[in-house]
């Protein structure tokens, strides 16, 4: 396949290397320091856990245009560049183009959507820890190199089908789901407490977890997650709080979630797709989220300072 990397951070710079150490066509877009080393010295994968691999050359860009159309895009960009990203990459998408956003949030398709037809669009999730060690090298931390994909109306296509054969066979842990939306916000229940919680305090997820008191506010934030997805008509577990509990008890105590990692290094944050997007689904359902509207505001105000 052909591939465009939209956004080669952390998970677009590993999964798109995956993809080109497969064999697949891959152009990566790319900007900075971070775009004339990948050019020069090429794309190098270094992962804790599995084998370490450079792409040398691998193709890199900062203008989509010179790419062309291609069957397939990750769009991979962080959440408050999508608008401008979704504008950029045109050239890229086709009648035939796939887009796969693979973004923190439940609303990149909604998103995307005022761009291109909804029939270019799937939905996607996925868990890695990646991360930009240095221009030109993308570290990847932890066990997690997974993908759900998902059409929006739930069918098995061949399209989905495709895509997920050549993930597998890329390295990447794929797989279909006939309910995008559950993952996400089964995601998004995981995520965007913890990432409130822990910037609303500056802690580490062992000190949130030492504080009975924190720990129960960080369960409230979950159901309210949980509660605006039912009001959505999201079929959430029924345990779906319990087991996001679970996966925050499993993390080491020095853990901290990324969108702290930024407000603690003066960066944007995406606070906006995380409580944020909370947030505007209760104001549409009519559901109380009184932890997330704190979150949300106190988050705003920090970001208008970032860097």
């Amino acid at each position: 396949m052909r591939i465009g990397i939209m956004g080669t951070g952390g998970v677009g710079g590993y999964f798109g290397g995956l993809l080109a150490k497969a064999g697949h066509e891959v152009t990566f877009i790319a900007r900075g320091e971070h775009l004339k080393a990948i050019r020069s010295h090429g794309l190098k994968v270094e992962s804790v856990n599995f084998v370490s691999f450079l792409i040398q050359p691998a193709r890199a860009t900062d203008n989509p245009a010179d790419v062309g159309e291609v069957d397939l895009v990750l769009f991979v960009v962080k959440t408050y560049d999508t608008d401008s990203a979704a504008q950029l990459m045109r050239p890229m998408v086709g009648s035939q183009t796939t887009i796969l956003p693979l973004q923190n949030g439940v609303e990149s398709v909604q998103k995307l959507s005022r761009y291109f037809p909804k029939e270019n669009l799937i939905g996607g999730m996925t868990q890695a820890l990646v991360s930009i060690a240095a221009p030109g090298v993308i570290k990847h931390e932890a066990q997690y190199k997974r993908i759900v994909c998902g059409e929006l109306n739930g069918r098995e296509t061949p399209r989905l089908k495709m895509i997920c054969e050549a993930l597998k066979q890329a390295g990447a842990d794929a797989e279909m789901t006939n309910d995008i939306e559950k993952t996400l916000w089964t995601k998004l229940l995981h995520i965007a407490p913890l990432g409130g919680m822990a910037c609303a305090t500056r802690s580490t997820v062992g000190a949130l977890r030492s504080d009975a008191e924190a720990f129960a506010m960080l369960r409230r934030a979950m159901a309210e997650v949980e509660a605006v997805a039912r009001a959505k008509g999201v079929a959430m577990d029924a345990d779906v709080v319990d087991k996001a509990t679970a996966f925050v008890n499993s993390l080491g105590p020095g853990s901290m979630p990324s969108i702290l990692r930024d407000v603690l290094a003066g960066k944007r944050s995406e606070y906006d797709a995380l409580s944020g997007s909370v947030v505007r689904a209760g104001r549409e359902t009519n559901t109380a989220t009184p932890l997330h509207e704190f979150f949300w505001t106190c988050l705003k105000v920090v970001d208008s300072q970032s860097k």
